[in-house]
């Protein structure tokens, strides 16, 4: 079974923007909801946000306004669009795509 994979952290400035993507590599009828959470090593595991089927979004307070989900048309892919980026934020993040799970995740580091 295929396992979501990650991509896009890095390092970037206070302030700044990136772009995470999510991929499974099957095909994915009738997905339900997808999810990004994050950790980091002071804190617990977190949700940041979801979208469901028809397309609607759901965000963590911490990150409303600032973070967006977007799925363009390839049904397995999906993307988190981070702005305005404090390092509050800098975390593992983690796409959780079921029934497929949750990915190895992508390190994002906010810099002063």
């Amino acid at each position: 079974q295929a396992q979501p994979v990650e991509s896009g952290g890095g390092l970037v400035h206070l302030g700044g923007s990136l772009n995470l993507s999510c991929v499974v590599s099957e095909s994915i009828p009738n997905i339900q909801v997808m999810s990004w959470y994050r950790q980091s090593p002071v804190k617990e595991r977190e949700w940041v946000a979801s979208m469901i089927h028809d397309g609607k979004t759901t965000y963590a307070e911490s990150v409303k306004g600032r973070f967006t989900i977007t799925r363009p048309s390839a049904e397995n892919t999906w993307h988190l669009r981070m702005n305005n980026l404090g390092i509050e934020d800098t975390a593992t993040y983690y796409c959780n795509v079921p029934p497929f799970g949750m990915g190895r995740g992508t390190q994002v580091t906010v810099s002063s």
